[in-house]
């Protein structure tokens, strides 16, 4: 039985037995002195729709945002350094819920980081910083290389891959409807296109993952047909083939015969109540060559928008063999997303999510390096996903070669996400990470969707004031001079010193290849993905 139920049920038992009492003995108006404020308090919870919390556990729900109250005083004996261990450290989840309520989000007492602590990040600044009030505050990259008919204008901040399944309908609307407001991107994840994608007319990236979801025949394969179908529709601005994602690099995922409704299996193309498992790899390709081909597919399959891959990179040879392949056929994606080994799901068994794939910061610099050594990095978008909560976050990403960045865990947190750790379950409190419509309800997409655009808003423009301190006109000019980390107590490097920056072209024939990459180069085919 569902908390809501049995607050009401107990409520009209325990009105009846106090009325009752005042029936047939005295001091009945103890009881209501009592019970009285808890019903009221409950109906109060209950019809209220800013906190889902609240809403779907009447009363009791409180107790959270009185341990919230408090939470500044507890915090302070705990927080030694940038992670404290949680799944975001408390310092950048106060940030997400500040500024996604449009809240204050100044910090009293100065900086509450150990300065000193191995792995400290800052940035430079300048003397003479730019004029904040003169910079664009909204900045958009355009996305769309020579092939392209159908470009897209995308902010330098969007949605990362989520889909319908792992998130409630009521949360894909307000991810949706925010996307719509601030006039950002919203990734669909591997799960299809769903009615809640398009329902508020937000943009969307259909990313197409190895179960082919929503662009599939019945026995599972890729469909020309079933993909032109949804590619073509005016809200998907671009398309993203999943390769791998960085919570479960090279793992399949598995949608449970009990979660797999009538209405999912009708978005995802498969047959209600069963069990459906994505294999690791794609069917349509299975060589570099065979991608970028696959990519040209798409590409003409959809009128001509913008498509691209997204990998958590993994052995280094296999993505120089696909730069080989891009070279080979003068033929290149839109864009890559780089995923980084960081990335959160709630279905990866832990040595997955803790020991595969490498971390955004170090893949972004491996792409990023590889297609400057091939001569091809002004032919498409890098775009990084792992952990990218603020405008810091971002600046770091673009000084390691970024163009934009995507986010899914400040997303989640911005449209109510509490990280009570119960994705798994279908229990999520909030109503976020789950099919229990009755949880779901409790997140009311009016409410969330406006935070969901705040929470953009403010944090672009807090990148877009952090590179006019450093005197930076456009996010174009950053590089990885502008980025220091501590390495050791005593020891400060920037991130070009951590990640050299390589010649352009010195990978291809004839070039002075880097001895850091020669064996990779060796082993880099564009006709396989097999490492030798």
């Amino acid at each position: 039985m569902h908390p809501r139920q049995i607050f009401v049920l107990s409520a009209i038992v325990g009105t009846a037995l106090l009325l009752l009492w005042a029936y047939y003995w005295e001091g009945a108006l103890f009881g209501f002195l009592i019970l009285g404020p808890l019903i009221y308090m409950g109906v109060q919870d209950m019809v209220q729709i800013r906190q889902s919390v609240k809403h779907n556990f009447p009363v009791i729900g409180r107790l959270r945002y009185f341990f919230e109250l408090i939470r500044p005083e507890i915090q302070q004996y705990f927080i030694e350094s940038d992670t404290d261990g949680s799944p975001i450290n408390r310092n950048d989840r106060s940030v997400i819920y500040q500024r996604a309520k449009k809240q204050i989000d100044t910090t009293p007492f100065g900086t509450q980081l150990n300065v000193y602590a191995e792995g400290y990040e800052w940035m430079t600044h300048s003397i003479k910083p730019h004029d904040f009030h003169t910079m664009d505050h909204n900045p958009r990259v355009r996305f769309g290389g020579r092939d392209c008919k159908q470009p897209y204008d995308m902010s330098v901040l969007n949605i990362s891959a989520m889909s319908f399944g792992s998130l409630s309908a009521n949360a894909i609307e307000a991810l949706n409807s925010g996307a719509k407001i601030g006039g950002f991107a919203h990734n669909t994840g591997e799960g299809g296109l769903s009615p809640y994608h398009l329902k508020n007319g937000g943009d969307i990236i259909w990313q197409i993952g190895t179960g082919y979801f929503g662009a599939r025949t019945e026995d599972g394969k890729f469909s020309d047909d079933a993909f032109k179908k949804n590619a073509t529709l005016p809200n998907v601005r671009m398309i993203e083939i999943k390769l791998s994602q960085g919570a479960k690099p090279g793992h399949g995922g598995i949608l449970p015969a009990a979660k797999n409704t009538p209405e999912i299996a009708a978005i995802r193309l498969v047959k209600a109540g069963t069990t459906v498992f994505s294999p690791p790899f794609h069917s349509a390709f299975s060589t570099p060559i065979e991608l970028i081909k696959f990519v040209e597919r798409l590409r003409n399959l959809s009128g001509g928008k913008p498509v691209g891959f997204k990998l958590c990179v993994g052995r280094v040879a296999e993505f120089l063999s696909t730069c080989k392949a891009m070279v080979q056929l003068n033929s290149y994606p839109d864009f890559i997303t780089i995923d980084g080994g960081e990335g959160g799901t709630g279905a990866a068994p832990p040595e997955f999510s803790n020991f595969v794939g490498m971390p955004m910061l170090d893949a972004l610099a491996v792409a990023d390096n590889a297609l400057r050594g091939f001569g091809i990095r002004n032919e498409m978008k890098l775009i990084a996903s792992g952990k990218v909560l603020t405008g810091f976050h971002i600046v770091r990403a673009m000084a390691l070669g970024a163009d934009t960045c995507n986010s899914a865990r400040a997303m989640m947190m911005a449209v109510g996400c509490i990280q009570a750790l119960k994705c798994n379950t279908n229990h999520c409190p909030t109503g976020v990470a789950t099919q229990d419509k009755t949880l779901a309800k409790g997140l009311n997409i009016n409410d969330k969707k406006v935070r969901v655009a705040n929470f953009h808003k403010n944090t672009v423009e807090s990148f877009v004031e952090l590179i006019a301190a450093s005197g930076i006109s456009n996010p174009d000019k950053l590089n990885r001079t502008h980025v220091y980390r501590r390495v050791f107590m005593n020891l400060v490097k920037t991130y070009e010193d951590i990640y050299p920056t390589i010649p352009d072209g010195c990978l291809l024939d004839g070039g002075d290849i880097p001895f850091d990459l020669e064996t990779y180069m060796k082993h880099a085919s564009a006709d396989s993905f097999e490492v030798v």
